[in-house]
């Protein structure tokens, strides 16, 4: 829905016609709802129920800075290496997918400020006894989602190291692989890992496999929220809103409530 559909009466088709010449940067926060891109097959971060309605800590996140900047939500779902494409060509306003703030995306979109810490692990089986260094993974397949920083990371340290790097468009199809044996191992944010696999009957018998990994060269420290480059009004109302729900232990509770009583929140 564009802006001038959200105005009533013709008294106000001048100020439209106006406001829909506005710079980019203009657009998003002078409209009375934000759109959020999101992947819906990444539990417990974004994902939908049984009868359709989407889940998770991202979107009950997303619906909180709603409330807090006076926006009514609405949410576009994607696969996420498609969502910097649909932000660009403005099919919503930001991207709220468990999204890492890595150089690559700092050139074609701004950040928010730290929305939760990251948490990347690699998942296998447990009698594989495999750790996430390139020496313990050579000759091995590991499974990524396509387009994530876990892919970037997996290329750029694990590749070149007879590492083969198997790219999905959606998790649960390197879990199913992973399963069936035709991955090695799969690198995911924990959480995720938790909720979508290893909770479930067909993870029994995997687990993460060693320590969590830090490169915050390359997975950031943690997930932001992304906007159209320039768009310094709708970046603003986010980080307001941001900080108000940091402030008033929303965060906090909503991490604790999808990720556990023991989830990082710092």
């Amino acid at each position: 829905m564009n802006l001038v559909t959200r105005l009533v009466g013709a008294a106000f088709a001048a100020s439209a016609a106006v406001a829909l010449a506005l710079p980019v940067n203009t657009f998003a926060a002078d409209t009375a709802t934000l759109r959020f891109g999101t992947d819906a097959a990444y539990p417990p971060y974004e994902y939908k129920l049984p009868d359709g309605k989407l889940a998770g800590l991202e979107i009950d996140i997303d619906n909180a800075i709603c409330a807090a900047a006076n926006r009514k939500c609405e949410f576009v779902v994607g696969s996420f290496d498609g969502l910097i494409a649909g932000l660009q060509s403005r099919k919503f306003d930001a991207i709220a997918a468990a999204l890492a703030p890595t150089a690559a995306r700092r050139a074609v979109m701004d950040f928010t400020v730290p929305v939760y810490p990251a948490d990347i692990r690699l998942v296998a089986a447990k009698s594989a006894k495999l750790a996430p260094t390139a020496a313990a993974l050579a000759g091995k397949r590991v499974g990524v989602l396509q387009g994530s920083t876990q892919a970037n990371f997996a290329k750029a340290n694990w590749a070149d190291h007879g590492v083969t790097i198997a790219e999905y468009q959606d998790q649960d199809s390197a879990y199913a692989d992973l399963q069936t044996g035709r991955l090695d191992a799969t690198l995911v944010l924990g959480p995720a890992a938790q909720a979508g696999f290893l909770s479930k009957p067909q993870g029994a018998g995997f687990a993460f496999a060693g320590d969590r990994i830090q490169d915050p060269a390359i997975l950031g420290a943690s997930s932001v929220i992304g906007v159209r480059k320039g768009d310094t009004k709708t970046l603003e109302m986010l980080n307001a809103a941001l900080k108000k729900i940091h402030d008033d232990g929303t965060v906090d509770r909503l991490m604790r409530k999808y990720l556990g009583a023991d989830a990082v929140t710092q």
